[in-house]
């Protein structure tokens, strides 16, 4: 069998990072918690998807067979809260937001996990698990609902390293009340039906299975007790994952998870009361949080989630329009690269369906192309670095857009060194899910988002342009600057060239 890259994983049970070591060689399974859907996702939940999606691109494209799950939480006391505020059943909210998370999602790029499985199709199993908690001595029955004994599992808080006596109770706002509980930090593993609720049987009454026993089930009927990655965002730390453990752990007496990622909140920058710049996360509870539909209306999405690449994903991230602005920028001169690339092999006569023959490098370009393959693999296979990943791709960029400068048609040498950066740039942005569109295409959308967001007319900057070719072609160069000075004030710029005048917003 080939020896697969080696990935070094921060681990935030041990606190610390260290190699992935596949429970079977060369292959990897990964269970990634999903959102509750009772409303369209916000840019936090965004960052959680597209970094996952990263990590099985990159894991796929070192050659690991990987098993991918990701739930969806279509059973919660938020959803039935909506569903009654909106006079729909609550499964069919779910589903309907659970379509709109698939379009957003897709959207972004975010590739479907091998299986999304929900909460409503596994409430046997749920049943059968919490019952196997009760025989075992880690669960009890009071009054209808069934509640976890977390004094009775021994590493009840490693995941999160505090100590039970030092946690507040409550934690998480999904903690039934009212009745009987041995602790006040047990937690519900099944919740007696209310009156008018959606409700299944099971040995202890009508009801619904709590928020935690959900993830302990599917990804056990999935991936099995034990299995290598658990992931989702750093606020599921406590006590969602930590509960986790607890469950799984307590039922099948195996290790649970065998390594554990978490990913950075998104945090806000806002002015305070004396305008001063503060930043707070991003949450639906404040207020401060936008949609990943919304932002979608702005900005394209590979500047999205270009903009999430150039943080580490365990640290925080500031949402801004100016960060935002920064990432469109990028995404612009990366596929502006590979666009006067084309144009480049074009005036040799080589496109896509006629690559030209291999040759020596160009200059110092081996230095820059040789090793680049493996430190870009390097730094996405030490914790998934992306900004050092991103640092990499600029380089072959500037590389690129060097080569591609001169106007005359390639040597054989320019263009085998050419076609080989524009391979090795596409290959790998490939994986962070960028330059996966044609580039003339992408900087027109690009363009046009930005004309979107300005409130510039296009009409307008045509009709400019087009007086301005016929100001050049009467030789009135006075009237053909102006035209130029009046569109480069409301920040477009004016490219010419022998096909003719194309235009772009800065």
């Amino acid at each position: 069998m080939t020896t697969l890259r080696e990935v070094t994983i921060f681990d935030t049970l041990t606190d610390s990072k260290r190699p992935l070591d596949p429970i079977e060689p060369g292959k990897v399974s990964m269970y990634v918690c999903g959102v509750t859907v009772y409303d369209l996702t916000h840019i936090g939940h965004a960052r959680v998807f597209v970094f996952f999606d990263v990590v099985q691109r990159f894991l796929r494209h070192l050659g690991y067979d990987v098993n991918y799950v990701r739930n969806h939480t279509d059973v919660d006391d938020k959803i039935i809260k909506r569903a009654g505020e909106v006079g729909e059943p609550p499964l069919e909210l779910a589903q309907r937001f659970i379509e709109a998370l698939d379009a957003d999602m897709g959207a972004l790029g975010v590739a479907h996990a091998d299986v999304e499985p929900k909460v409503s199709d596994h409430i046997e199993q749920i049943v059968a698990m919490t019952q196997q908690l009760i025989d075992r001595g880690y669960a009890y029955e009071s009054d209808g609902d069934v509640y976890y004994r977390v004094e009775k599992f021994d590493g009840y808080g490693k995941l999160s390293h505090r100590k039970l006596e030092d946690m507040e109770a409550g934690r998480s706002g999904r903690v039934s009340e009212g009745a009987e509980k041995e602790h006040p930090f047990d937690f519900a593993l099944w919740k007696s039906a209310k009156d008018g609720d959606i409700s299944w049987d099971s040995p202890w009454g009508a009801g619904r299975p709590g928020w935690h026993i959900e993830c302990s089930v599917m990804s056990s009927e999935y991936l099995g007790n034990n299995f290598d990655i658990h992931g989702g965002g750093r606020d599921l730390i406590f006590p969602h994952h930590e509960n986790e453990i607890a469950q799984s752990e307590g039922a099948s007496g195996e290790r649970f998870a065998n390594t554990w990622m978490h990913v950075g909140m998104v945090n806000v920058a806002e002015k305070d009361e004396t305008g001063r710049t503060i930043e707070r996360k991003m949450s639906k509870s404040l207020g401060n949080f936008w949609t990943t539909r919304d932002v979608l209306q702005g900005y394209h999405p590979e500047a999205v989630r270009y903009f999430m690449h150039t943080t580490h994903y365990r640290n925080p991230i500031t949402y801004s329009m100016e960060n935002l602005d920064e990432a469109t920028g990028r995404v612009d001169y990366l596929y502006e690269t590979l666009r006067r690339v084309d144009e480049a092999l074009a005036r040799g006569g080589f496109g896509s369906d006629n690559p030209p023959p291999d040759a020596g490098w160009e200059g110092n370009a081996g230095a820059v192309l040789d090793g680049f393959g493996d430190r870009y693999d390097g730094a996405l296979a030490d914790d998934f670095n992306t900004p050092r990943a991103l640092a990499a791709i600029s380089e072959v960029a500037k590389l690129a857009n060097d080569l591609a400068e001169s106007k005359k048609k390639p040597t054989p040498d320019r263009a085998s060194t050419l076609w080989r950066a524009r391979a090795a740039l596409s290959d790998a942005a490939d994986v962070l899910g960028l330059l996966r569109e044609e580039p003339t295409a992408a900087l027109r959308t690009l363009r046009d988002l930005r004309v979107k967001v300005l409130e510039l007319d296009p009409e307008h900057i045509e009709a400019q342009i087009v007086a301005r070719a016929q100001a050049r072609a009467d030789k009135d160069w006075a009237k053909a600057d102006a035209i130029r000075d009046e569109l480069d004030a409301i920040g477009v710029e004016i490219m010419d060239s022998p096909d003719g005048t194309t235009w772009r917003v800065n």
